[in-house]
């Protein structure tokens, strides 16, 4: 008889730890990455995600690791949006973006000549 053994929290959540550091290397090198590379350790990461249980193991990891957390995030989006997302930054970029749309909205001006004309 075969039976199938599922992986421990801690075996786990090393495996992810060591995908984590391994995408903050990526994401942080001198040196250009190639693309098959970089989609091979994310799906990885994605798949390690799935086996490791969320509590304060996880977020201390998540909280190490930026690029990490960002995916995760990515994954989890529908459940929790930008839970992982400083508040403070989401905030300015979205008065940012405000402050640009509007500034596309105005109509162009003509500083050098007041009738319009060239």
């Amino acid at each position: 008889m075969t039976t199938t053994q599922t992986p421990s929290s801690s075996a786990s959540l090393t495996v992810t730890h060591v995908l984590a550091e391994l995408l903050e290397r990526l994401e942080h090198s001198a040196e250009p990455v190639g693309p098959e590379q970089y989609l091979s350790v994310v799906n990885h990461l994605v798949h390690a995600f799935e086996d490791v249980a969320p509590g304060l193991a996880l977020g201390a990891l998540l909280d190490t690791h930026p690029a990490a957390a960002e995916l995760y995030e990515n994954i989890n989006y529908q459940y929790a949006g930008l839970c992982r997302s400083p508040l403070e930054s989401s905030l300015s970029a979205e008065q940012q973006a405000r402050q640009a749309i509007e500034r596309a909205m105005r109509p162009p001006t003509n500083k050098g000549n007041p009738n319009g004309q060239s």
